[in-house]
């Protein structure tokens, strides 16, 4: 799947710089400072941090949704802002976050994008040295949220709800020797919105030994 990618979620928009961010006969908007929580990518691999948390991650400019959050909803959501067609006129951004957790709403707003009622897909890569069976993935979404391993959905959360670690755990799973996609969309109602992820080894204990990229499919 082809991708445009933009790196400046930590800058204010050229265009934007430039005056022709704004609509039509209208001036352009003041340029926002950049998101306080994200920090410039180093390297082409990042390590997890000491509890396990991926902090590099590749994420979608805001798609619209109605913001409803009962299962019902997320999946109707689901198939309106279903990628690839959500891509259109919409860039993915590499990001890392410096805590834990990924702030949805510091990255839409440093960029003058909606961060109520809407849908952020997210993605990442982890590179693991060897294969790993019975690890799980655990989540934490404001609010709710889907999440697939390699192409196979594995959480689901719904209704409105904060980020807390650990929230949603899945089943027992093999992580693949070598590369592991992990896509999720999250989608928040209104106010604020994180997430964050980390992989749990059989005996549920952090797994700290995994690399992080951005490599496209």
């Amino acid at each position: 799947m082809k991708r445009v990618v933009n790196t400046s979620v930590l800058t204010v928009f050229s265009l934007c710089l430039a005056g022709t961010c704004a609509a039509q006969g209208e001036p352009a908007a003041a340029p926002r400072p950049p998101a306080p929580s994200l920090v410039p990518l180093k390297g082409p691999t990042q390590r997890v941090d000491s509890r396990g948390f991926l902090h590099r991650w590749r994420v979608l400019e805001p798609v619209p949704v109605a913001g409803r959050l009962t299962e019902a909803a997320v999946k109707e959501a689901l198939q309106l802002a279903a990628l690839p067609g959500a891509e259109a006129g919409r860039a993915w951004h590499e990001i890392e976050t410096a805590h834990y957790n990924v702030n949805l709403y510091h990255f839409a707003w440093s960029l003058s994008k909606p961060t109520s009622n809407v849908l952020f897909w997210v993605e990442t890569t982890v590179e693991s040295p060897r294969e790993m069976h019975d690890v799980r993935l655990a989540i934490g979404s404001n609010a709710a949220s889907r999440w697939w391993l390699n192409g196979e959905p594995i959480i689901a959360l719904n209704d409105d709800r904060q980020s807390v670690i650990d929230d949603g755990v899945s089943r027992r799973l093999t992580l693949r020797k070598g590369r592991n996609v992990i896509r999720a969309a999250i989608i928040n109602g209104g106010g604020a919105t994180d997430f964050c992820a980390r992989f749990l080894d059989d005996k549920d204990q952090p797994l700290t030994g995994l690399d992080v990229t951005l490599r496209a499919e």
